[in-house]
């Protein structure tokens, strides 16, 4: 697991908390209840909230000025570690993209059913991966299938 993944879990295990202490949508609930509903658009919020705040911290950084190493090499790990934040920071980005389809489908009444069987994509799934678009089944089929196409 990245270290960005890892982070990620981090925020929202920290935001679940936040919702209710003792709140995790179940099983013995309506499939996306209004309060399920509630806890997800909570859970993404935060989330997107927690990736503003890091990049604000990069920008910040970006802005103090330039890598000032006197050592070649000491520039270049710098460098290299600075290359590696923005690749975050990049994909940092399109998750954010992905948050704010998610709040859509939320506010639009589509959210926790799979994009291609409409199918429910399940509590577990959502819990863990809450921008997931697809059942587990539909997702590996897709990705199978883009390996396929890849492979030719």
């Amino acid at each position: 697991m990245t270290a960005a993944a890892s982070k990620d879990q981090k925020v929202l295990e920290k935001a679940k908390k936040s919702f209710e202490p003792d709140y995790v949508p179940g099983d013995d609930e309506e499939y996306m209840s209004a309060k399920q509903l509630d806890y997800f658009r909570m859970l993404l919020l935060e989330w997107k909230k927690s990736i503003h705040d890091a990049a604000d911290l990069t920008l910040q950084s970006l802005q103090d000025g330039p890598i000032r190493e006197p050592d070649l090499t000491d520039r270049a790990s710098s460098e290299t570690d600075w290359g590696i934040e923005l690749r975050t920071r990049d994909r940092q980005r399109k998750l954010i993209a992905k948050i704010d389809s998610a709040l859509r489908r939320i506010d639009a009444g589509e959210y926790g059913y799979c994009e291609v069987t409409g199918d429910p994509i399940g509590l577990r799934r959502l819990i863990a991966r809450p921008v997931a678009t697809m059942t587990v089944e539909a997702q590996e089929a897709h990705e199978r299938r883009e390996k396929i196409s890849r492979d030719d």
